[in-house]
């Protein structure tokens, strides 16, 4: 199998030759060019000046004048020009998350070059002047005729005057954020590529050779500057498909882009390349009842395809749901020697997530600064905490007195019993303070992890390394809060700071060109594998279900040539087969219980592949080993020991005796063995504080 890295390799280094100082080669992700460089310098026994490489965002960056803004001051600026041009009296703490949906619009109104003025013009106005725009071609025509079918402008509700009141004021908002984004030096994506792609000089960039490898779809930014450099002959440009959906089945979805794409720039490679999906391959469906089913498989896979092949780095698990990574890499068995994991680990997973939400819990909802008291259930989590317990040998036996003693509501200076739970049971006001909280506690969390010996342990640098990103994190907040960029009210911030820290990864670092690699379906891009397992393959995983939210209706955005759902489901079609059209063996497995919205089907490709394709496909079913595991009868021995604690303690003539209650008659005629338990062998389930105080409780 020779894969598209090799073939870029072998053509390029025949065209240029051993120099590639003065050229740059352009990915859609950073991993291809570790490949490409292996790959490289294979062609020659010579040393090679190395080409520069960096991924399309990166080019565009270095490119800008402006610098990327911070995610959370980009929401912060357009909220004061919201509420300038809005008059409205909203909170920053209402306006945030759906101030994200705007600029994710703005950035595709950028990206796809879109006219803001003709986009976000009146409704009425948009009507009205339908004839007069030249730049809709049929089709477009078709979807504003369509869409202002639909959305009647006379016949009003509340909720369209809401929309059209919304409307009217976009276009001016959107001038206006971009103005002060661009007086502040700073820019979302989507504007810092419009910037770049407006003042472009081809006469002025660094390199000689910008050489495009393995794009598929492009938005019209993209396509523009691949333009300019074509038209400045500073550009080469090398598709990866297979002629099998760009030419055999008509329309196919996955060759919509890379055909159009081909048309404007001419591949380097012949076709004659890219004919390999129809050669033989062994492909296999296999149907499991749960999605942790999947994972248990993988030993079984890795046994026989490392049988078949001496390369593990030939062999990719990739994930469909990247929730399945956890399970997954406990499944990886011990012959796999190395394994490179191309997705971050979920902070979300780690026991600093839990320990910042518990005490974000406790100074907000726990808190009831009226009375001045903390409530009983926020109290109890912290402090079973494993981090509580280890930092506080007061944690455990303070935990268990407030149970034992009933306190709903325990005043702050009832639990600080040494230095660590003083800091971490004082009442603390107003998100600075809070922010202030939570970076005291994660630093003194860390000592923990400096005074451990095994630096070599895994965990150990996987925990060490999650205390570090919420630490950088919550420190970003603060910094935003201190200069007054960000005003929000305490439950804002505690759903901020929990948003970010679940959308945080910590990356894993080794040597991405070794061993069998782990990765998710974006990470496979421009790369091939010999043998590969597709976990999760259910419809709602590939393609991913639903359509963003925005602000933008679906007609409009088709008619600006903005993006839409079909253009993401083509996007994965292209994914799909380009990941399977060089390997040889294909195992394909997908989940068949139904969970929620999620009704276990197996992805639209895999029947796609079953009616088109031209492979013998095997279909199997993963079922559970396992019997049972069988439970031994619990008997207690009426022995002379047990007869001689049941007369001493229920002997009517003895002055320590018990009366038997109503509760040890009906335990007794419930079940035996709880009656021994409970009132022979005087075994007490642990006590168990509730907010609801019931009647038993409330007698006693």
């Amino acid at each position: 199998m020779q894969s598209f890295l090799q073939l870029v390799a072998h053509d390029l280094y025949a065209k240029i030759g051993n120099d590639l100082s003065r050229t740059v080669l352009v990915f859609p992700n950073k991993r291809a060019n570790l490949f490409f460089n292996e790959y490289l310098a294979g062609e020659s026994d010579q040393p090679i000046w190395s080409p520069a490489a960096m991924s399309i965002s990166d080019l565009f960056r270095k490119l800008s004048v402006q610098k990327a803004g911070d995610p959370i001051r980009l929401v912060c600026e357009l909220y004061k020009v919201f509420r300038e041009e809005t008059e409205s009296q909203e909170t920053l703490d209402d306006f945030y998350f759906w101030g994200e949906l705007l600029i994710s619009d703005f950035d595709d109104v950028d990206k796809n070059l879109v006219d803001a003025d003709k986009l976000f013009s009146n409704l009425q106005d948009l009507k009205n002047l339908m004839d007069d725009y030249e730049f809709l071609d049929k089709e477009q025509e078709e979807a504003i005729r369509q869409f202002f079918q639909n959305f009647s402008i006379e016949r009003r509700t509340v909720l369209k005057e809401k929309f059209i009141s919304l409307w009217d004021k976009i276009g001016t908002i959107y001038h206006r954020y971009r103005e002060n984004l661009a007086e502040l030096g700073i820019a979302y994506e989507g504007m810092l590529y419009r910037n770049v792609i407006e003042q472009l000089d081809t006469t002025q960039l660094k390199y000689d050779k910008y050489i495009f490898v393995g794009f598929n779809v492009l938005n019209k930014v993209e396509t523009k500057f691949f333009q300019l450099l074509q038209d400045a002959d500073k550009a080469m440009f090398y598709w990866d498909y297979d002629i099998f959906y760009t030419k055999q089945i008509t329309k196919h979805e996955a060759g919509e882009f890379i055909n159009r794409n081909l048309k404007l720039f001419p591949n380097e490679l012949p076709e004659s390349c890219f004919d390999t999906l129809r050669k033989p391959k062994n492909i296999r469906y296999i149907s499991a009842s749960t999605e942790n089913a999947q994972a248990r498989f993988l030993p079984e896979w890795a046994h026989n395809t490392l049988s078949t092949t001496n390369e593990e780095k030939e062999n990719a698990v990739v994930l469909c749901n990247e929730a399945l990574l956890l399970p997954v890499l406990h499944s990886i068995p011990q012959e796999v020697k190395n394994v490179n994991i191309t997705m971050g680990f979920p902070l979300a997973q780690t026991p600093v997530y839990s320990f910042i939400n518990a005490a974000m819990e406790l100074q907000t909802n726990g808190y009831r600064s009226d009375t001045g008291r903390f409530t009983y259930e926020t109290v109890s989590a912290i402090l079973k905490h494993p981090y509580t317990r280890q930092l506080s040998i007061n944690a455990e036996p303070l935990e268990r007195e407030l149970t034992k003693t009933n306190r709903f509501y325990p005043l702050p200076s009832e639990l600080k019993m040494d230095d660590f739970l003083a800091k971490l049971f004082t009442p603390r006001n107003g998100i600075k303070e809070l922010c202030d909280y939570l970076t005291e506690l994660v630093k003194e969390i860390s000592l923990l992890y400096r005074e451990e010996s095994e630096y070599s342990d895994i965990f150990n640098q996987l925990y060490r390394e999650s205390l570090f990103k919420s630490y950088t994190t919550i420190n970003r907040l603060y910094s935003l809060i201190e200069s007054g960029e960000l005003n929000i009210r305490t439950d804002t911030l505690r759903r901020l700071i929990s948003k970010v820290l679940t959308a945080s990864n910590i990356p894993f670092h080794g040597e991405p060109a070794i061993g069998m690699q782990v990765m998710g379906v974006l990470e496979t891009r421009n790369l091939d594998f010999r043998n590969i397992i597709l976990l999760s393959l259910n419809e709602g995983q590939l393609p991913k279900s639903g359509g963003d939210s925005s602000f933008i209706p679906y007609n409009l955005r088709k008619a600006f040539g903005m993006t839409t759902i079909e253009h993401k489901n083509a996007v994965y079609a292209y994914y799909f087969y380009r990941l399977i059209q060089r390997a040889e063996n294909i195992t394909l497995l997908y989940n068949t219980s139904s969970n929620g919205l999620n009704r276990g089907e197996e992805s639209r490709f895999m029947l796609q592949l079953l009616v088109e394709g031209p492979h013998k496909i095997v279909r199997e079913y993963l079922e559970a080993g396992q019997s049972p595991q069988s439970t031994t009868d619990i008997s207690i021995e009426k022995t002379p020991e047990v007869f001689e604690r049941l007369r001493s303690a229920y002997d009517c003539s003895s002055p320590q005796s018990y009366i038997l209650s109503p509760s040890a008659l009906n335990a007794y005629l419930d079940c035996r063995l709880k009656f021994y338990y409970r009132y022979v062998a005087k075994l007490k389930a642990p006590d168990e504080v509730s907010a609801e105080i019931d009647s038993a409780l409330f007698g006693t």
